[in-house]
């Protein structure tokens, strides 16, 4: 067991008392590996959009200006009272950023479970993953296929596992197909290839035709792009092609949730043999699990009294199935990380570039086609 290591490099974020959100780059020591633990040289990054919400903070970022120096940059940018208020409880806290990653183990102590995985490619779910080295437990590596990439490996957790989140929801609580926006997104791509794979209907949502192209290039069936004229009537047709009680929305705010109830609601009522002045009774249910549109969610009761709209996170579904479902389905990310759970970048960034202003303005948009990813080694 290696027990001397070297410091690496790591981001930080801190929202200062001035009402700002302050970002750097630091040094931290590296720990020598417990019993059961290990040291991974973190060799890629993603940067998802649960990312900037810690690494942001709400902070207006197209105020922010840099300062520092080129090898230890300093990021700041403003906070409107409203969201100061709500970061209370987070000022003057340094805290680490990155939720998952993929790296080589380089140390590890001395139970079985560690020693296995000395010199392996792993992907880590833990935290504070744009850093140079992390120190964690055996239990939380994925041992990735030989020949697997850390690059390849790096977004093993998040997207994969949301995923397979949603088709799992789906079959749990009795549904056949699934309606999901802002559909062209890594995820998105990656849930209509999963679909396809497993036979699942699936109903694409988008706001571009460049992105209902993207989709229909790997096969799907099912795309309606919200900028239409014929939105509503496309998203009828499709819903009702499917049976897609189910949605899965990304974007939060605005109209489309109600515009997906309204939409299964028509469907459903086509096969409906009398009026009911309180709807179908088909149940339609609405997961919000991301935030785009920071807008209050609107909608207009047209879609009778079946119907529910929640929040839906992935660790607590993970939780909420428990350790040996929520490993199966880890498993299978791995033995398809190239294929069906592939994710694709369009660059790669450094520790330092990642707080460059001109890099932050085009990862912190969270456009289709945008995704970076952040190569602590470089």
């Amino acid at each position: 067991m290696t027990t001397s290591l070297e410091p690496g490099l790591q981001v930080r974020s801190e929202i200062t008392p001035e009402g700002a959100v302050r970002l750097s780059l630091v040094s931290v020591p590296t720990a020598a590996p417990g019993p059961n633990q290990v040291v991974v040289r973190v060799e890629a990054s993603p940067l998802n959009p649960s990312d900037l919400g810690l690494l942001f903070g709400g902070a207006d970022m197209t105020a922010a200006t840099q300062s520092g120096t080129p090898e230890s940059p300093v990021v700041t940018a403003p906070l409107a009272p409203a969201v100061m208020r709500a970061m209370a409880p987070r000022i003057g806290q340094s805290l680490p950023v990155g939720n998952e990653g993929a790296g080589v183990v380089i140390a590890a102590g001395d139970s079985p479970a560690a020693q296995a995985l000395m010199g392996k490619t792993v992907a880590i779910l833990g935290g504070s993953m744009y850093s140079q080295y992390r120190v964690l437990d055996a239990g939380q590596c994925l041992l990735l296929p030989p020949g697997t990439t850390p690059a390849q490996g790096a977004s093993c957790f998040v997207n994969p596992l949301t995923a397979l989140g949603m088709t799992e929801t789906m079959r749990r609580e009795g549904f056949t197909a699934l309606v999901h926006t802002a559909a062209a997104s890594n995820l998105g791509q990656m849930l209509q290839k999963l679909c396809l794979k497993d036979g699942i209907g699936l109903v694409n949502i988008v706001r571009k035709p460049e992105q209902a192209e993207i989709l229909r290039r790997i096969g799907a069936k099912y795309v309606c792009d919200s900028s239409s004229a014929t939105f509503m009537d496309d998203l009828v047709e499709a819903v009702a092609a499917t049976n897609a009680m189910l949605a899965f929305d990304a974007v939060g705010g605005g109209r489309l949730a109600g515009q997906v109830l309204t939409a299964m609601e028509i469907a459903a009522n086509r096969n409906a043999t009398e009026f009911s002045r309180y709807g179908s009774t088909v149940h339609k249910q609405v997961y919000i699990y991301g935030g785009l549109d920071r807008g209050p969610t609107e909608f207009n009761r047209a879609f009778g009294m079946a119907w529910g709209i929640g929040g839906w996170l992935l660790t607590p579904f993970l939780q909420k199935i428990g350790a040996d479902a929520a490993q199966a389905l880890r498993e299978r990310v791995a033995s398809e990380i190239t294929t069906t759970f592939a994710s694709t970048y369009t660059r790669e960034v450094s520790l330092r570039e990642m707080l460059q202003l001109e890099h932050i303005a085009v990862y912190g948009k969270q456009a289709t086609g945008e995704k970076y990813l952040v190569t602590p080694q470089k």
